[in-house]
């Protein structure tokens, strides 16, 4: 039997390492770093908010079992990426840089938006 493979439907405006702000839903205003993007269900999770609580059973090492509060994932339409230059949010748009390969840019400032992950 052959392993079905999944691929993205699209490129993302946000990836892991970037600073955002939250447009909608109860965390509307936050902002934060993007620890994680959940490509197959649109999502990310982002430092400091969103938090859930989660109960965790009891172990052996743990016998009283815990509550423990965590990042829960929010949809990718929710975000809006925070411009590094003026530190305001942005809409983003791809084009060519003097490389010739494609690079996020701001649309309200023009300017190129430095890859965070190296």
């Amino acid at each position: 039997m052959e392993k079905k493979i999944t691929l993205p439907k699209h490129k993302f405006h946000i990836k892991t390492g970037d600073t955002v702000v939250v447009i909608g839903g109860n965390s509307k205003g936050q902002r934060g770093v993007v620890t994680e993007v959940i490509v197959e269900k649109d999502r990310a999770r982002v430092e400091g908010v969103a938090m859930i609580t989660k109960h965790m059973k009891p172990t052996a090492s743990n016998p009283q079992g815990s509550l423990v509060k965590t990042e829960g994932s929010i949809h990718i339409s929710n975000l809006k990426l925070v411009d590094p230059a003026t530190g305001e949010p942005t809409r983003t748009g791809r084009k060519l840089n003097d490389k010739g390969k494609l690079q996020r840019f701001s649309k309200k400032t023009g300017n190129f938006i430095p890859d965070v992950r190296k």
